[in-house]
């Protein structure tokens, strides 16, 4: 069964401000209103529909913001979206994300090579895993927050010089098996352009689009 977009939005939104120490969304307007409190985002709001009065309402309240906002709209009509965002005047980033899932007990398997040593811990509902170099230390890392079933990956990183070695296959592969010992069943996040490649490799499968969008002096 297919999940119906407004349900999944909520739910990754919810494990991402879980993984991020935010406090939780106001829900109103259609929206979820998450207060970020960063030089260059002050505040975030995710679109739970992307239905042209719902999206005017949300794009002329960013623009009219007297704070740096951003606007992210996860949707199946990217390009009614970004005809109604630039017609608010709000700055549209180049780069489309993805919304992605997996049934998590589908995530395959991936140790870490010679010489990286790999560890997760977990601190209240969120996991992180980190792998090291025992010559340069830190070499990747992620995170992924339990919510119910669910479990939202977030911040999944390698250090540039280790790159292209497989390391972010190995950290979703200890997060993943991490989560599912703890219950979880639902893999849930939003990738890069980068990150689309890796996670469709992986099993991950795209749900919709995800636009950004901010104010224009943001």
């Amino acid at each position: 069964m297919v999940e119906a977009l407004p349900d999944l939005i909520l739910r990754w939104q919810a494990g991402w401000g879980s993984s991020r120490g935010f406090r939780p969304a106001e829900q109103a307007r259609g929206g979820l209103h998450v207060l970020v409190e960063r030089p260059s985002r002050h505040r975030e709001i995710v679109a739970l529909s992307a239905e042209p009065e719902i999206l005017r309402g949300l794009a002329d309240e960013v623009a009219a913001a007297a704070r740096p906002t951003w606007l992210t709209v996860p949707t199946n009509r990217p390009e009614s979206v970004e005809a109604i965002v630039r017609e608010a005047g709000l700055k549209l980033r180049d780069e489309r994300e993805a919304l992605m899932t997996i049934p998590l007990r589908r995530h395959p398997p991936r140790p870490a090579p010679p010489p990286y040593t790999c560890a997760t811990t977990m601190n209240g509902t969120v996991f992180e895993t980190v792998l090291r170099h025992p010559d340069s230390g830190v070499a990747a890392r992620g995170t992924m927050a339990m919510v119910g079933t669910d479990a939202i990956a977030d911040r999944i990183e390698t250090v540039p010089e280790h790159r292209r070695r497989g390391l972010g296959s190995v950290v979703m592969s200890s997060l993943a098996g991490s989560a599912v010992a703890h219950g979880a069943t639902n893999g849930i996040l939003v990738a890069s352009a980068d990150g689309q490649q890796l996670y469709s490799a992986l099993g991950w499968t795209t749900r919709a689009t995800v636009l950004i969008a901010q104010t224009p002096a943001g």
